[in-house]
């Protein structure tokens, strides 16, 4: 299969990737980029597929395994994945290096911000970005899920506004 047929038969299954995609992440934003990786890597290794296979078996193989591979990344390096940038922003646990000032009052904003919520609020928020899990929380401060749940969002959304001012 020469290139550019192999790029027009890519661009048939976009379609098919998306909804593929979607399914996997249940996100927008987030299976767009999975469809960019999915179509770099099968373009990055076109000469590894075997003409008179399935084209569309083999990209979906490389879309499932893309998926995969990045879960367990960030389950290695103790991300925890949401569907959304907002929500990954303050579950990243990994250790941030600020280098410059502003980063720094950055930084120490968002922590008296943090430690300006109300006892409950503040508790469950703080436990969230250590990594505890909804249920760990819930259990911890003996609560229900739903409550839990909706301490950490409002939570979110009171820095969301204080931080946007």
């Amino acid at each position: 299969m020469k290139a550019l047929e192999f790029r027009n038969n890519l661009i048939e299954l976009l379609e098919s990737l998306m909804r593929y995609a979607y399914n996997l992440t249940n996100s927008k934003d987030l299976s767009q980029d999975l469809v960019q990786e999915t179509i770099l890597k099968a373009l990055a290794n076109r000469e590894k597929f075997i003409d008179d296979s399935n084209l569309k078996g083999w990209v979906f193989t490389i879309m499932k395994n893309t998926f995969i591979n990045e879960y367990r990344r960030c389950k290695q390096q103790n991300i925890y994945c949401e569907r959304n940038y907002e929500a990954l922003y303050f579950n990243n646990t990994r250790s941030i290096c600020f280098s410059d000032p502003s980063s720094v009052y950055c930084a120490s904003e968002l922590v008296n911000s943090i430690e300006q919520l109300q006892e409950p609020y503040r508790k469950a928020l703080k436990l969230r970005i250590k990594g505890y899990k909804y249920e760990e929380i819930a259990e911890e401060l003996d609560l229900n899920i739903g409550t839990v749940k909706s301490r950490i969002f409002l939570s979110r959304k009171k820095l969301l506004e204080k931080m946007s001012k």
